[in-house]
């Protein structure tokens, strides 16, 4: 470390940012936000994702920066994440790039998480797509088909009320359908409605008793158990947990309700490809599925689209190590980003001028100029000794670990000469160090053992070479 960076780092470390806060931070969707001090916050945690309302009353995603008392200082969401949700870069692509360690992967889960459930988000690394049994043009379309979700809506009538009786009536001899009748009411009207043979076993298998409010949906008869009435909470002395009380249902028996189905385009490939397709999407042996199959279905969603029974969510594909993706991979991405249905592509890479897989030539990152010229570049910085030493925090307390102060500051420095991986690694090691001479909690000397034990890179590759002719094909030219 130079004597430059190690004063930078000095004063990053001993820097009050209350007093002097940052002007530049890393955020959720690797683009700057509005910097925003929220007041009197219960128990905030760092790089926590929050929920915050800017000055001109817009809603946006946060990461919490620095924690004094109960202040926080939270960086909104920037113009990546925001512009997702609202669905207005898709067919764009993103690349993050840096050098290892800098919080690529990270800064995508974190879109993932701030996009919520509703998104759909796809990660793999580009390695993944080279396969003997499918193409890699196929892996690459079934990845952007399993990022864009398909929003059906579909109205359906429904009974909802409190079960007041049920009446089940069999044949003499046995041999006949059982029929029967059920009572429903609600707060304002009540009615009485024939069963068929179905009906009742349906009832039988959910264990319906009078008291029981249920919805039965009169296009498939499905019946769900709400729960029980109120009015029958003093029939028993006693019941047990999973017992749910509720309050009986008012107006009319039968209403309409709206339902929301997501579904990715994907599924409804593998669905429609063949025969019991639905069986593949629980094996995962979807194979190659035909260009037919996927026309047919992009007319019928559009035709869905036209007439307002459907909407297209377009979401977010990660790959990972985008430069093991080579020049017909680029050839089909350049084509395949300009349909009308196509989600965010978010790249990662670490590499930097280096060749091309597949050609001779060398480009930025490993990929095409052509391709290039479509990205968004967001370039990650290597974190300061605060952030790692945050980082290291959660870690421990993500695995469960105590570790003292200086044991942390030493893992803190251990990090900045070798990586914060390495660090990472030591805390589980350390741990288990620290168990064998029966303590709960991690100290330096614990630190030092694992250090001892465990090369990094920089000490791995000076042993290797000091001691270079002891190995096997260890000739240098």
């Amino acid at each position: 470390m130079s004597v430059s960076s190690f004063e930078v780092n000095s004063a990053a470390a001993m820097r009050d940012y209350y007093v002097e806060p940052r002007l530049d931070y890393r955020t959720i969707s690797g683009v700057n936000g509005p910097l925003v001090v929220l007041e009197n916050v219960k128990g905030p945690r760092f790089s926590e994702i929050v929920n915050l309302k800017l000055g001109n009353g817009e809603m946006r995603k946060g990461q919490v920066l620095e924690i004094f008392g109960n202040k926080a200082i939270v960086q909104a969401a920037g113009i990546v994440s925001k512009m997702i949700q609202e669905g207005e870069i898709a067919g764009r692509v993103i690349l993050l790039a840096g050098e290892p360690g800098t919080g690529k992967t990270a800064i995508a889960m974190g879109i993932a998480q701030s996009l919520g459930s509703e998104t759909p988000f796809t990660s793999l690394a580009a390695s993944e797509i080279y396969s003997l049994e499918m193409s890699k043009t196929e892996a690459l379309t079934q990845a952007f088909r399993k990022s864009i979700a398909l929003r059906i809506k579909e109205e359906s009538e429904i009974i909802c009320g409190e079960v007041v009786e049920i009446k089940v009536e069999r044949s003499l001899s046995g041999s006949g359908d059982k029929i029967g009748s059920i009572t429903l009411k609600t707060t304002d009207m009540e009615t009485v409605y024939e069963l068929g043979a179905k009906m009742i076993n349906a009832i039988t298998k959910e264990k319906i008793s009078a008291g029981d409010v249920i919805t039965i949906d009169k296009a498939n008869g499905k019946i769900t158990r709400l729960g029980r009435s109120f009015s029958r909470s003093k029939d028993y002395d006693a019941v047990s947990n999973d017992t749910k009380y509720v309050q009986c249902p008012e107006g009319e028996l039968q209403q309409r309700k709206e339902v929301v189905h997501t579904v990715s385009l994907h599924d409804i490939d593998v669905i429609n490809s063949r025969q019991q397709g639905f069986l593949a999407l629980f094996a995962g042996d979807t194979g190659e599925i035909k260009a037919e199959v996927r026309e047919q279905i992009d007319e019928k969603v559009s035709e869905w689209k036209e007439n307002g029974k459907a909407s297209i969510v377009p979401g977010v594909l990660f790959i990972d190590e985008a430069h093991m993706l080579d020049m017909e991979c680029y050839s089909f991405l350049n084509r395949v980003l300009e349909s009308k249905m196509a989600p965010i592509l978010i790249l990662a890479t670490n590499r930097g001028i280096t060749t091309i897989r597949g050609t001779k030539y060398q480009g930025p990152h490993g990929i095409p100029l052509d391709f290039l010229d479509r990205l968004l570049i967001i370039a990650t910085d290597p974190y300061a000794p605060k952030e790692v030493r945050q980082i290291l925090k959660i870690r421990c307390e993500e695995e469960d670990v105590d570790m003292s102060e200086e044991a942390l500051e030493l893992l803190t420095t251990i990090a900045g000469q070798a990586s914060l991986r390495y660090a990472m690694n030591m805390i589980i090691t350390a741990s288990l160090a620290a168990a064998k001479r029966k303590s709960n909690t991690v100290g330096v000397e614990d630190v030092k053992r694992v250090y001892g034990l465990f090369s990094d890179i920089g000490r791995s590759v000076k042993t290797l070479k000091e001691f270079q002719e002891d190995y096997l094909y260890s000739e240098v030219e």
